[in-house]
């Protein structure tokens, strides 16, 4: 059994699992922290409902790693209630926040925000009018794969949203189309996320429009060593194609998903921290644009890790580099000489764990 037909049944048998949580138990929000175009700031970020990623829902069963689509109803929700949930979210962090320094906003739909099928029209409208309503409001940040992105939808968002930047984030996850299209299962090529990209290029004379890509660090199949290079070409890649910022994510194991499953037969582990490291000192000395590295689940069983010495220290500095976009200043724990036999050996202990 090949890798997209294992990857479909595992997508069909975690649905059937899945416990149904109406819409409003699914949306969430948040703020922290974070830099924004500007210099540091801080963000609200809102997990919206929607029907679930389309490419997900689909016969290709969706990326090797995203179990997403758990934080969806998979079902049909109205754009009446996306926008009375996203209005209640907005307003309860505003009086969290005050909007008192400059302040993006990053709407999760668990999918494409630009997809009708998965956000209304009615809803996508409503929503950016009435971001456009907050003077704070300096950034609105979204995510869609790159079929969806078109001249129209960018123009008609930009112009809901005069004088703010709207950045589009797509799930590029690697510069390698083999690996893309093979073990993450992705589903699209470089000329398609190419395409994407330039025609937000072309729309930056007119608006204060943006892309931005995610890289994932460390697909299933890879080695320590392949995955840091994978992502320093894969940040290289992006800058080349005109993207304006760079968002690292280290693989963490959802549940549901091919990762896991080989992750469980002792197949696979997510990044070392010390590769994470490794990445942001090498990107950040060559890339020219912001590069942010996610921290989403360091130090925990399901996510990147070191040992229980310098998880927490090198989580903080991680952090702290993104906002201000220092390289880490070296750092010594006993389990940083593990990691490099890791990584020097990685060819003879690559996994060869059989699909079936």
């Amino acid at each position: 059994m090949g890798i997209k037909e294992l990857n479909q049944d595992l997508r069909e048998k975690s649905l059937k699992r899945m416990k149904k949580k109406s819409p409003r138990e699914l949306a969430a929000s948040w703020s922290s922290e974070d830099l924004l175009y500007s210099g540091p700031g801080r963000t609200i970020f809102m997990v919206l409902p929607t029907p679930g990623c389309a490419w997900a829902l689909s016969d290709s069963g969706g990326c090797t790693m995203c179990s997403y689509m758990a934080d969806s109803p998979l079902e049909a929700v109205s754009a009446e209630e996306i926008l009375e949930i996203f209005h209640e979210h907005l307003e309860k962090q505003i009086k969290r926040q005050k909007l008192d320094t400059p302040t993006a906003v990053k709407l999760f739909v668990s999918g494409s925000f630009f997809n009708p099928e998965e956000v209304p029209v009615k809803a996508r409208q409503g929503i950016i009018r009435s971001l456009a309503d907050y003077s704070e409001i300096e950034e609105v940040v979204v995510e869609s794969r790159p079929e969806y992105v078109t001249g129209e939808v960018l123009r008609e968002c930009c112009e809901a949203l005069p004088g703010k930047i709207f950045e589009v984030a797509m799930g590029l996850e690697t510069g390698n189309e083999q690996t893309r299209m093979n073990i993450i299962n992705k589903g699209f090529s470089n000329a398609e996320f190419e395409r994407a990209v330039a025609i937000i290029q072309e729309l930056k004379s007119e608006y204060p429009v943006r892309s931005k890509v995610y890289l994932l660090v460390k697909p299933i199949l890879t080695s320590e060593k392949e995955a840091i290079i994978d992502a320093i070409q894969s940040a290289e890649y992006a800058e080349q194609s005109g993207v304006d910022r760079i968002s690292f994510c280290p693989s963490t194991i959802h549940k549901g998903t091919l990762m896991e499953m080989l992750w469980r037969k002792g197949s696979y582990q997510p990044p070392w921290i010390w590769s994470v490291m490794e990445i942001i000192r090498r990107v950040r000395g060559l890339a020219k644009i912001p590069v942010i590295m996610d921290t989403a689940g360091f130090g925990t069983r399901r996510g990147p890790y070191n040992c229980k010495k310098c998880n927490s220290a090198l989580k903080d500095m991680i952090i702290q580099s993104n906002i201000h976009q220092t390289i880490p200043e070296d750092f010594e724990c006993e389990c940083r000489s593990k990691w490099l036999a890791e990584v020097e050996y990685s060819g003879i202990t690559h996994s060869a764990s059989k699909l079936s």
